[in-house]
């Protein structure tokens, strides 16, 4: 099995192919309790103005894929601290471990006031403490950060 930052450097490929295609540079992956990547998505958008967020795109996938007794092992892996909505996405898909390389108020910092991405300061820990089932949280990962900011400069 690899480690969150072999994931995690996963996941920031994948926003920056999402970055590629046009869309908001964010990535994410599924990966299953043996460690394989079952699922990958990028933002979305391009094709739906906002909230075809990665960490969403993929929750959403999963829940129509997995049972819930799967997805409590699985762990979904972001370049970017999930947004209370995808950290919502996730909690209701069922899935037991989110893993982010860069916080969302560092995000915030970079995005500054741009309307495709009006952070909210909120983060997925307090979204997940307001639960009824446990999300155990992996991050940041401050060696990752120059990685991962290399991707949004000059986007926003």
């Amino acid at each position: 099995m690899r480690s969150d930052v072999e994931y995690l450097r996963i996941a920031t490929e994948v926003a920056a192919q999402s970055r590629n295609a046009g869309n908001h540079p964010f990535g994410a992956i599924l990966v299953g309790p043996d460690g394989e990547v079952l699922l990958s998505s990028g933002n979305t958008y391009m094709h739906d103005r906002g909230v075809g967020h990665a960490e969403a795109n993929v929750a959403r996938v999963a829940a129509q894929n997995y049972e819930p007794s799967f997805l409590e092992r699985c762990t979904l892996v972001t370049s970017v601290e999930p947004c209370c909505m995808c950290a919502g996405a996730c909690y209701w898909a069922g899935i037991g471990t989110v893993v982010y390389g860069l916080t969302e108020k560092r995000l915030a910092e970079l995005t500054g006031d741009n309307p495709e991405n009006l952070t909210l300061d909120l983060s997925c820990l307090q979204v997940f403490a307001a639960g009824r089932r446990q999300v155990a949280v992996r991050g940041p990962y401050p060696e990752l950060e120059p990685d991962i900011i290399k991707g949004h400069e000059g986007f926003w």
